[in-house]
């Protein structure tokens, strides 16, 4: 079909473990490529793709819609601002509720071979952010992980021993507390129930099910090229949905926190109609009161960054001096992250990214020290255009 109809763009959407062939057939037919993230799920697929970019002359985009949040691009300004000074470290936390989290654990992403597990499906949205908010990579990643809550063992305390292997049918379905009901979705009926007959792909899979080979609790120890240290948790199992990322500097620190859902109900299911998303940005210099930013207004799905990133990719946007459009080069070095930490959970070693990335430019970013180098005794709010607006905040969390 893109032989014959020669399209400007293809847009990669297949599972992400077909990413590659995918990717790497566009280029070579002469397309550009838009693609879901992550890039792809291991290191040799990494280097196909880089390989054929550069044999074809064309280009991939990866959609980071994180990057474009209008939150996470205040942030991204604050720590170019150099308010806080040189970043030093990093404490990064995200989860998931049992709503979202339950998901990997159904579908083909609950499969290492088909999607890498979280540290690469999930994870390559956080250490892009990571790496795109302090403008360098890893050189060096240390990880644990396990599965404790998506298990057998987790059915049989909850009561759910007489479960089947789908949510359609099973015994235990009024009982259980992370089920999907597919028929009573109209659009997941079409897309998937009804369908079933023609791929025999599943979409209500038992998460509690022996078959699952991915964990839904992981920890990593990020050693980055420019000496930040970044500690990152992720769970899949949490009773709230968000996250909550402080930079540690050597002027200052700064605190970025979003709770996008506050609990999930008895049964399992969503609030209706949903509460509002609620996100704070907390600046903290050195020797002085906190302050919490004003936030620009977000529309729209992940926090407002779906919108802004279709602009930027369909409409002309301009790719500005933040660097929001994320090529190749962005979308092979966080996928790496997530690659190096499998290899590190399968090794209990620390594992270096000099061997796994051989061959892949870097990313071009800006580098630190961000901002003009002002003495702490000079601190001026009036220099830091962010500032204007802000409150004092009364309690600085911790």
């Amino acid at each position: 079909m893109v032989r014959e109809k020669s399209p400007d763009r293809v847009i990669v959407t297949v599972p992400d473990h077909a990413h590659c062939a995918y990717i790497v057939r566009a280029l070579e037919l002469g397309a550009d490529v838009i693609t879901e993230k992550p890039l792809t799920v291991d290191a040799v697929s990494c280097r196909r793709i880089v390989t054929a970019l550069q044999a074809t002359g064309r280009s991939v985009t990866v959609a980071f819609n994180y990057r474009y949040s209008p939150a996470r691009s205040l942030l991204k300004q604050v720590l170019m601002s150099g308010i806080v000074g040189h970043v030093t470290a990093v404490n990064f936390e995200w989860q998931l509720d049992t709503y979202h989290g339950a998901d990997y654990f159904r579908r083909w992403h609950r499969n290492r071979a088909n999607s890498g597990g979280l540290f690469v499906h999930k994870a390559t949205h956080h250490f892009d952010l990571l790496n795109w908010w302090l403008g360098s990579v890893p050189q060096r990643v240390a990880a644990r992980g396990r599965r404790v809550f998506y298990r057998p063992e987790t059915a049989e305390a909850f009561g759910l021993g007489d479960r089947g292997e789908r949510c359609s049918a099973c015994p235990a379905f009024e009982r259980c507390r992370v089920k999907l009901n597919v028929a009573a979705d109209g659009h997941l009926r079409a897309l998937y129930a009804d369908n079933e007959i023609h791929d025999g792909y599943f979409r209500d899979r038992c998460v509690f099910s022996s078959a699952i080979d991915i964990e839904d609790s992981m920890h990593a120890t990020l050693e980055y090229q420019n000496g930040v240290i970044v500690n990152y948790l992720l769970t899949a199992y949490s009773p709230a949905e968000g996250y909550r990322v402080v930079f540690h500097g050597t002027r200052g620190k700064v605190a970025l926190e979003t709770v996008e859902r506050a609990y999930v109900r008895p049964n399992g299911g969503l609030v209706h109609p949903p509460l509002p998303e609620h996100s704070s940005i907390v600046v903290h210099p050195q020797f002085s009161r906190a302050y919490e930013l004003a936030l620009p207004k977000a529309q729209g799905l992940h926090s407002g960054g779906d919108k802004v990133m279709l602009e930027h990719l369909f409409r002309g946007g301009s790719n500005d001096g933040y660097g929001h459009v994320a090529d190749e080069r962005a979308g092979a070095w966080s996928a790496l992250v997530g690659i190096a930490a499998n290899a590190s959970l399968a090794s209990g070693t620390p594992v270096s990214l000099a061997d796994l990335a051989a061959g892949i430019p870097q990313p071009d970013m800006p580098q630190e020290p961000f901002g003009p180098a002002i003495a702490w005794q000079t601190f001026d709010p009036a220099c830091y255009p962010f500032l204007a607006g802000a409150r004092m905040a009364e309690v600085w969390p911790l």
